[in-house]
């Protein structure tokens, strides 16, 4: 998979892709990633890439022909590239979403949106618009790195075991959490592991993490 990721802010990423499972991801070839600065398409001397709305209203939004320009430069790197844009208005972002996305395995180009937003024609050149949730953040740079993360995690050999990605909360896009968990020592502070865990009894271990018991 090829991620291309379109932001006036590339140095935020920088630390994120290669740090933990995205370096892994990298370093077992399951991934490659591309930060593409918005201002290199910026228009004249200033490289200017926003300006004031429509209609009025405060901000600055982003111009539509930096932006078409960003992904067309993408596009030419990775053809089939899907292109991605967080906003409100999309779809909430869940779990079975990330696993579809691990599947087909196919190259993205996610856009980070930034100020007010964007000019809302770009909207033609975005094939799948998402969202992390019902607050606001100051730019897209973290909501792709959620996508990123979310669906990265999940492609073959980037995890290590076999049902890790299996066993965790929110498989069935419910409010279900993964079972409690604990390692050693045996007691901390009077705090002890449940003695189910100790028993050595695997049955009646899965029923307690299932909440039969």
């Amino acid at each position: 998979m090829k991620v291309q990721i379109i932001t006036l802010f590339p140095e935020m990423f920088e630390k994120v892709l290669n740090t933990s499972m995205l370096w892994k991801a990298q370093e077992c070839s399951a991934v490659s990633f591309e930060l593409i600065d918005l201002r290199t398409f910026g228009i004249g001397v200033r490289r200017t890439v926003d300006d004031t709305p429509y209609g009025g209203g405060d901000g600055m939004l982003l111009k539509v022909e930096p932006l078409v320009a960003a992904i067309e430069h993408a596009k030419k790197i990775s053809p089939n590239s899907k292109v991605f844009l967080p906003t409100p208005r999309g779809t909430v972002f869940k779990q079975s979403k990330a696993k579809s996305l691990a599947k087909q395995n196919e190259d993205m180009i996610i856009i980070c949106p930034r100020y007010e937003g964007y000019d809302e024609r770009i909207t033609d050149w975005v094939d799948e618009q998402f969202c992390i949730g019902n607050y606001v953040l100051t730019g897209g740079e973290i909501p792709a790195m959620v996508l990123i993360d979310s669906v990265v995690r999940l492609l073959p050999g980037v995890l290590g075991g076999d049902l890790s990605a299996e066993i965790e909360s929110f498989q069935q896009d419910d409010v279900s959490v993964e079972f409690p968990q604990y390692t050693r020592p045996e007691e901390f502070r009077g705090k002890k592991v449940p003695k189910i865990l100790l028993s050595g009894h695997h049955a009646q271990i899965d029923k307690w993490r299932k909440g039969d018991e």
